[in-house]
């Protein structure tokens, strides 16, 4: 009998257009009752997120998440995070969400969900000015240097020059890669395109991208598999922002002109 009423509620409660097997999203709701929106990032990683001269953190991905924060009716709080943690991060409900030049990949989309793709990146190879490497198949035998979390290693032990390859060295932060580059403590180091372009030309390096990239990668923002209504919103947002010109004036501000896709 008790088993008989317990399927009657079930079927009353789908009837009615909810599901008990389904926990309610209120990832919006929440968003705005606390009137905080919490973006997890590496806070070293110019020119989505980085230190501006007098600490405040500034970046590309700043500006949007700013503007986005600002449409939703909260405010905008920077939280960096341990980047090699950072899904768990946001699995644990310390951040709303993951905003930082994050590539989709497969491996994390089993672990999280993510927006449109608003920006298509490369994953490069850099090296010292008179370097012997002039292509992929030159990293045979040699030191490469990756971030630590980044799902650079991952495509580049998956390219065709990945098992040939001596050691991978990985860095909590690029910068230690860049100067372990500079002092040839590595040959080279595996990274976006984005990142390495201001970089060398923010600092003058003597660095040498590689005209053939390792793989091409998209940027999108990383939400917890629930949070379904916060997500939607977002790319509400993003896209009302590319069409009234936003999304380009930011760009243009950061790259010199509009990379934001369409």
């Amino acid at each position: 009998m008790k088993k008989l009423y317990s399927l009657v509620i079930i079927l009353m409660l789908v009837f009615i257009g909810i599901s008990p097997l389904v926990a309610q999203d209120n990832s919006l709701n929440d968003v705005k009752s606390k009137g905080v929106f919490i973006m997890g990032l590496d806070d070293t990683f110019p020119p989505m997120g980085f230190r501006g001269d007098n600490g405040d953190i500034i970046g590309f991905d700043i500006d949007l998440a700013k503007e986005v924060a600002k449409r939703m009716g909260v405010e905008l709080e920077i939280k960096p995070v341990d980047w090699s943690s950072v899904i768990l991060s946001l699995n644990k409900g310390d951040i709303d969400v993951i905003w930082n030049g994050l590539t989709i990949t497969e491996t994390r989309k089993k672990q999280i969900s993510f927006s449109d793709v608003y920006l298509k990146n490369r994953l490069v190879i850099i090296v010292p000015q008179g370097s012997r490497i002039k292509k992929l198949s030159d990293l045979e035998g040699k030191k490469v240097g990756v971030q630590l979390g980044s799902s650079n290693e991952e495509a580049l032990l998956k390219s065709p020059v990945g098992n040939k390859i001596r050691d991978v060295k990985k860095y909590d932060v690029n910068v230690s890669a860049f100067l372990d580059l500079k002092a040839k403590r590595i040959d080279a180091v595996a990274i976006d395109e984005i990142v390495a372009r201001y970089y060398i030309k923010l600092n003058n390096e003597k660095f040498i991208v590689l005209d053939k990239e390792i793989v091409n990668e998209n940027y999108g923002i990383g939400f917890r598999k629930n949070d379904t209504a916060l997500l939607n919103e977002v790319n509400k947002i993003i896209n009302e922002m590319k069409k009234d010109g936003t999304t380009a004036r930011i760009s243009k501000k950061w790259f010199s002109k509009d990379l934001v896709v369409k």
